[in-house]
């Protein structure tokens, strides 16, 4: 088993397989549920957006989106549990016949509001399941960690209305929302990021509040998975402790926390 520089597992294979069936059956033992959680507090963070801003149709950026996880649950109201059934029954399934019958979810399931979204992740696989399954309605192939956005990309991110991600910060730091936002010109998309404890937000937090954000962070601690092992737990608990972040009654517990943190334009 390896583990990354932060002593999580590598997960990294779950990203880059034709279709979800690898990623669900690999986080299906984990309870990874961060998504499901996250839902509540987004459709929130929409429909404020929509009543604040008068957008009537408000374009959703998730970063590190996969195969389009959160797009499924927000756009056709899906729950993690429904997900894990349907590609958990379907290993003698073609990646076509599986497309096609999760075209036939994104056909009958019209959202009451409209919703676009729009994917960036480093995973091309990942990124064409989800458009050619209508979760997603773009997708940006890029890593904005090390370049900035080619013309293309910067077309397809510009008109951004509103920001999320369910685990990538960490991985994915202030490089990229900061290019994210600079896409945007002058607008100023609403942002909501579910952060594992384990890594500070404070650089990305600094690097908004430079292009004039406030950000606030939720009280509440969201589970995100179980840890892999005790090896992963024991790693990752090495890692909080070095970094100052007190692991009592939650990550010591055998489960990794997330916390939410909201910015928008001052």
């Amino acid at each position: 088993m390896r583990f990354d520089a932060n002593g999580k597992v590598s997960l990294d294979h779950i990203y880059t397989a034709p279709d979800p069936r690898t990623y669900f059956q690999v986080l299906r033992p984990l309870g990874y549920c961060v998504p499901q959680q996250a839902k509540p507090y987004f459709e929130k963070l929409i429909k404020e957006y929509r009543e604040s801003e008068e957008v009537a149709v408000p374009t959703v950026l998730d970063i590190g989106c996969s195969y389009g996880i959160n797009a499924a649950l927000l756009k056709y109201d899906a729950t993690m549990d429904e997900l894990y059934a349907r590609y958990g029954d379907a290993a003698r399934m073609s990646r076509e016949e599986l497309l096609a019958r999760d075209r036939d979810l994104s056909r009958s399931r019209r959202p009451a509001h409209g919703l676009r979204f729009t994917g960036l992740d480093a995973s091309t696989s990942a990124l064409a399941y989800a458009r050619e399954a209508g979760f997603l309605d773009e997708a940006v192939h890029a890593d904005l960690e090390r370049d900035d956005p080619t013309p293309e990309q910067h077309a397809r991110l510009a008109g951004t209305d509103i920001v999320i991600s369910t685990g990538c910060i960490g991985y994915v730091t202030e490089r990229t929302l900061t290019r994210v936002v600079r896409a945007q010109g002058e607008r100023r998309p609403w942002m909501a990021h579910f952060v594992l404890r384990m890594f500070p937000f404070d650089p990305v937090e600094d690097a908004l509040a430079g292009l004039g954000y406030r950000t606030v962070r939720v009280d509440d601690v969201f589970k995100q998975r179980k840890f892999a092992d005790p090896h992963e737990q024991t790693r990752v608990l090495d890692s909080m402790a070095a970094a100052g972040v007190d692991a009592r009654g939650l990550e010591e517990e055998g489960w990794m926390y997330a916390q939410l943190y909201l910015s928008r334009p001052n």
